[in-house]
């Protein structure tokens, strides 16, 4: 496939999905304005529910270790349960100690979501809104910049802000995108009408 093919394609993968893209933009921005609204609050669902999260994920891999077979494998899948039910029974007995590790963690993601957007915005160009991406990566890069370097005195609320402004960023970034594809494809619409 050569170069224009795959943005032809990609353009119109966006255009398909592009009230998807809208209502999930939307989503985010609600969600975006309600965890910078209660920092604190929001910083404790966060933490509570990755630590939830890691018991789940523990008890179905601790079952599924039962399943497997040979020792390195039982042994294998025994050891990374019982360490993730550990991790998370940790996180939700003592949340204020989790919330450091769980801020630590999604420094690292805002920093990984940051690359991905700053790929996916030069893959939109010429689209109107690609732009709008592109200020989405940079935000959530200096985001992740920012909690990895003011920890740990900043995991008391860092993780509600910082999931709030990421949050807006990327819904509204999401909503142009949206908006974008579909003025650019109603006016080819209308020009091959």
């Amino acid at each position: 496939m050569n170069a224009h093919r795959i943005e032809n394609w990609l353009h119109d993968k966006v255009h398909e999905a592009a009230d998807r893209l809208m209502w999930l933009g939307v989503a985010l921005l609600v969600l975006g304005v309600a965890a910078l609204a209660f920092p604190f609050f929001s910083t404790l669902v966060i933490t509570l529910f990755v630590g939830w999260m890691l018991v789940l994920s523990g008890i179905v891999t601790l079952l599924g270790a039962f399943s497997m077979r040979g020792a390195g494998p039982f042994f294998g899948g025994l050891l990374y349960s019982l360490v993730s039910i550990a991790a998370g029974v940790f996180i939700v007995a003592r949340p204020v100690a989790g919330e450091l590790a769980v801020t630590l963690a999604l420094g690292t993601v805002f920093l990984i979501q940051g690359a991905y957007e700053l790929y996916f915005a030069y893959e939109l160009r010429p689209m109107r809104a690609w732009g709008w991406m592109a200020g989405s990566a940079l935000a959530s890069i200096v985001l992740s910049l920012i909690i990895l370097s003011g920890l740990p005195v900043s995991s008391l609320v860092s993780l509600g802000i910082v999931l709030g402004v990421n949050f807006v960023t990327s819904g509204l970034a999401l909503v142009m995108v949206a908006g974008a594809a579909r003025k650019e494809f109603h006016a080819k619409d209308a020009i091959h009408a």
